[in-house]
């Protein structure tokens, strides 16, 4: 049977993860019983509240994000949303190889990377576009998230062949090492020239001596509501270079008149120059 939530339980779980992560959980009552009621009866709890004190009052922070794990999606494969990367290919890296030739660097952040298909995605487009040059480029992308477990298996870098799919086989030879059952790793080359981080997106993004040529913040913001989402574009903006890009999931969109980002097609916005 079902551990049901009662409402004071379900006013205290969506206003905590509300305040602390942004995310909005106020329509989701049956997603909690759903997703949250095996995790209770596994610990021995038949009701909310001494589960959530346990959650609440753990100051490492790890239930807290196991609980997080559970009632949002992380699923991502290399690739995704393939768009984003056509244009990437087409137009961002012509953009900025010519505009930063002088400093030969590139400053991406992946934020809420997941597992690290999205990342790995990106070093491996730049990879390609500069081909002998490449190393020459200071390409190194800055990956968070505020779970340490999905951190974890990015810093891994192992995956199996199903998420990456859309991947060139030349691709996969080339920046990939086979392993045991069907899974790969990513070689130490591609490995190094991603940084990943534990950052919760409701925090003040530090202050950056170099602005971000280009975010991907894709599939996260759909768990936050308006308010939150229009202040974390805003805040996204204030870090992104003149003429930079803010890439978001196809799902999403940004109202015109909460942001001072540039419409450029669905999912890509840009800061005006």
């Amino acid at each position: 049977m079902q551990v049901k939530i009662n409402d004071t339980e379900f006013n205290r779980l969506v206003g905590f993860v509300h305040d602390n992560y942004g995310i909005n959980l106020s329509q989701k009552r049956v997603l909690i019983e759903g997703r949250l009621g095996n995790e209770l009866r596994a610990r021995g709890y038949d009701d909310y509240k001494p589960y959530l004190d346990m959650v609440f009052s753990d100051t490492s922070g790890t239930e807290v994000v196991n609980l997080l794990n559970k009632l949002t999606t992380n699923h991502t494969y290399f690739r995704r949303e393939p768009e984003h990367y056509t244009f990437m290919k087409d137009v961002f890296l012509p953009e900025i190889k010519q505009k930063n030739a002088a400093t030969k660097t590139i400053y991406i952040w992946s934020a809420a990377c997941s597992s690290g298909e999205e990342p790995y995605t990106n070093e491996i487009e730049m990879m390609e576009f500069f081909g002998a040059d490449a190393a020459n480029w200071d390409t190194k992308i800055l990956a968070t998230d505020i779970s340490r477990k999905v951190l974890a298996k990015a810093q891994q870098g192992v995956y199996h062949q199903d998420s990456m799919k859309n991947l060139d086989p030349k691709v996969v030879k080339k920046y990939f090492i086979p392993l045991e059952n069907s899974c790969y790793r990513v070689n130490d080359e591609l490995k190094k020239r991603v940084v990943f981080k534990v950052f919760n997106l409701m925090e003040p993004i530090p202050y950056r001596k170099h602005p971000f040529d280009l975010i991907f913040c894709r599939n996260v913001m759909i768990y936050f509501d308006s308010d939150t989402k229009n202040a974390l574009v805003n805040r996204f903006y204030d870090v992104i270079r003149p003429g930079g890009y803010l890439f978001i999931g196809h799902a999403e969109s940004i109202p015109r008149d909460a942001t001072k980002f540039e419409y450029v097609k669905p999912a890509i916005y840009r800061k005006p120059l």
